[in-house]
């Protein structure tokens, strides 16, 4: 240190002696020096200690996945692997769903496992212990009734998420039999396809209507196998009556439980192989495959779910759920003080509108992105934390809405917008992950890797599977230039639908690939980014290429939009849309912009719709889409599609055909009214 430096040093310290006339003899007739060099040493002894911590990541962010042939740079696998072995169970022990809980089990003893509360009061917990015991009591029930202790029998639910729907899932895998969950959304005709494809006699419900619409396709002679409903709670006279009349047995599920009493003892258990239980992307077939993982079908939103819920199980984690009103979901999350939490990207997206809505001064707003930033720098270095000055300043209300105690969110079922991925990481303080799947693969083949915290992609392959790119000459996209279809295979990815082996053929090549439909892009540190969907392209009178459902999922981002379907023709140069807007925001989004009236008025107001387009056109630009792939024009519908009015299939996605059909009336005029 030259001579200069050193007496800089020492004017910054000006109760010490100066640098020419330092001695240890003046430093001890200095006291006041004695305590500056102390208080120096302990700041610097405090930050050193309580600095910040890059998190180390597992593997090298530049290069997150390996090709698997040399020269055949789009076949990747994950770079956490030795190597091309896939690896097929994470612990030796834990082979099915049933080794999951029993781990889970082993690791929580009494400890809770599954909670429910009513409105206004604290959670209630059953332990571990306790719902190992009435799964095995539940199970023997089943085998009292006539169920088979094998993987093709197959046992219905049809109800809400609740503890004793793990239950009754827990109590089926114990003794072999297959989980076939039933939903409201999948609509008659398809409850009973899956009633019949699955040749199901049993099926549990939460509720006394549900049975009664069993009850009534029962009745029609359209479910022949249906002979039994087990409902959770208390049931009346009068639908035991009914069900007798049509020969349906009907039993509260304490009653199917005291069956066991008599039979358990002469069932060993067979929890070895279990069957995983699905319903097709768009037909609506199921299908089966023999594994020593067990997953039931889900739409991948829920199935996803449904993945996590298993899997926290496995670590003796407690799984809370909410009382089945959304209105109350914030409330839940408050009470429960989740460090876990598994959403879909609509809701993120949600809770990024009212941070940004809630900040109305010019001042605060400037603060809050100030804030933002600095978070988002130290998120770039690998720091993420929560006891930052800012997360004390300005998030502190942000994550205390969200129970205070969030250490990670994953996010899937859906594209998630880099910008609102980004903000959320910063306010939150939490990890937040991203995965990437279908429900042919059970939900996942790519996840964010831990210590990157980058956006504008869904991570790497996962260690159980593969991933390929392969050519669409089609859409020009082209497997040499790192761009196509997204295929998988590995341990994760189904065997084929039951008993159709032609849409099988269709998803899997001869080689076991999944072909996905999806249209990908590596990235060059080796993470997926998902650029298009090659299924329901079309082309423009001036011969542009169209993906709709990539334009819908920008559009998905709009906060007054629910539902939107994006229509072309190839007689036409430009593209209209089909809106539903979104019923708990709708009205007060357009009372900001001054105008009144109902839900359906405000669907027909001219002024709304200008809005609406405007808004729309607005986030398109943001996220890069061209002139041509914007909408021109749009329709407000002011019902939502769903299965029921036969415009969305049994696993939500939504039937273009169908839909052109019953709005062809309204896609005529737009197109005969819009001058380009």
């Amino acid at each position: 240190m030259t001579e200069s430096n050193l007496n800089n040093f020492w004017s910054l310290l000006p109760s010490l002696p100066s640098s020419s006339s330092f001695s240890l003899s003046s430093l001890s007739r200095s006291p006041s020096s004695l305590l500056g060099i102390g208080a120096l040493a302990s700041l610097t002894a405090y930050w050193l200690v309580t600095r910040p911590r890059p998190m180390h990541p597992p593997c090298d962010l530049n290069a997150q996945s390996i090709s698997v042939l040399q020269g055949e740079p789009n076949w990747r696998r994950s770079a956490l692997l030795k190597d091309d072995a896939l690896l097929e169970f994470y612990y030796d022990d834990t082979r099915t769903a049933y080794d999951m809980f029993q781990r889970g089990l082993r690791v929580a003893g009494n400890g809770p496992c599954l909670g429910f509360r009513k409105p206004g009061e604290p959670y209630q917990w059953i332990s571990y212990t306790e719902v190992a015991e009435q799964a095995q009591v539940l199970g023997s029930g089943l085998l009292g009734k006539g169920c088979q202790p094998n993987p093709e029998q197959f046992i219905g639910i049809f109800a809400q998420n609740r503890p004793e729907w793990i239950i009754s899932e827990l109590a089926c895998y114990t003794f072999s039999m297959a989980v076939v969950p039933l939903y409201d959304t999948l609509g008659e005709e398809a409850m009973v396809h899956i009633l019949n494809l699955g040749k199901i006699s049993l099926v549990i419900c939460d509720k006394e209507e549900k049975a009664e619409s069993l009850l009534g396709n029962k009745e029609k002679g359209v479910t022949p196998t249906l002979s039994c409903l087990v409902i959770f709670n208390d049931c009346s006279d009068a639908i035991v009556e009914r069900g007798k009349n049509c020969g349906v047995e009907i039993l509260e599920l304490t009653q199917l439980m005291h069956i066991q009493l008599v039979c358990h003892l002469y069932y060993p258990l067979c929890n070895r192989f279990m069957y995983q239980f699905f319903l097709s992307i768009s037909q609506g077939s199921f299908f089966i495959r023999q594994e020593d993982v067990s997953i039931s079908y889900l739409p991948l939103a829920h199935m996803f779910e449904r993945m996590i819920q298993v899997s926290m199980f496995c670590h003796g984690a407690r799984v809370g759920f909410y009382q089945g009103d959304i209105s109350l979901l914030m409330d839940d999350i408050k009470t429960l003080k989740p460090t876990f939490f598994p959403v879909v990207p609509r809701l993120l997206n949600r809770i990024y509108d009212k941070i940004l809505g809630s900040v109305t001064s010019p001042l605060r707003r400037a603060v809050l992105h100030y804030a933002v930033r600095r978070k988002q720098a130290e998120l770039s270095s690998g720091v993420v934390r929560n006891n930052s000055l800012w997360d004390r300043l300005v998030f502190n209300r942000i994550q205390a809405n969200l129970g205070g105690n969030l250490r990670f969110i994953l996010t899937a079922s859906a594209p998630i917008s880099p910008t609102v991925l980004s903000f959320l990481r910063a306010t939150l303080g939490c990890l937040i992950f991203e995965g990437y799947g279908q429900t042919e693969c059970t939900a996942g083949c790519t996840f964010s890797m831990p210590g990157d915290w980058s956006a504008g992609h869904v991570g790497a392959p996962l260690p159980c599977a593969m991933v390929k790119l392969v050519d669409i000459p089609d859409m020009n996209y082209y497997a040499k230039n790192g761009e196509g279809e997204i295929c998988i295979r590995g341990h994760s990815v189904f065997r084929g639908y039951l008993k159709d082996e032609e849409k099988t053929a269709e998803a899997l090549d001869s080689d076991g690939w999944l072909h996905s439909g999806d249209v990908g892009q590596w990235l060059l540190n080796g993470t997926l980014r998902i650029i298009d969907r090659k299924k329901h392209i079309f082309k423009l009178s001036q011969g542009e290429y169209i993906a709709p459902e990539r334009i819908e999922n920008v559009y998905m981002r709009c906060v007054p939009v629910l539902q939107v379907f994006v229509h072309g023709d190839s007689l036409k140069s430009h593209l209209i849309g089909i809106v539903v807007p979104d019923p708990e925001v709708f009205n007060d989004w357009v009372k900001e912009r001054g105008i009144i009236g109902s839900y359906k008025e405000l669907c027909q107001h001219p002024d709304v719709k200008k809005a609406v387009l405007e808004d729309m056109t607005a986030i398109g630009k943001e996220a890069g889409l061209k002139s041509f792939e914007q909408v021109k024009d749009l329709h407000l519908h002011p019902e939502m599609f769903s299965v029921s009015n036969g415009l969305l299939t049994p696993t939500l996605k939504s039937r273009r055909v169908d839909i052109r059909r019953v709005f062809q009336e309204q896609i005529t005029n737009m197109y005969s009214t819009t001058a380009i």
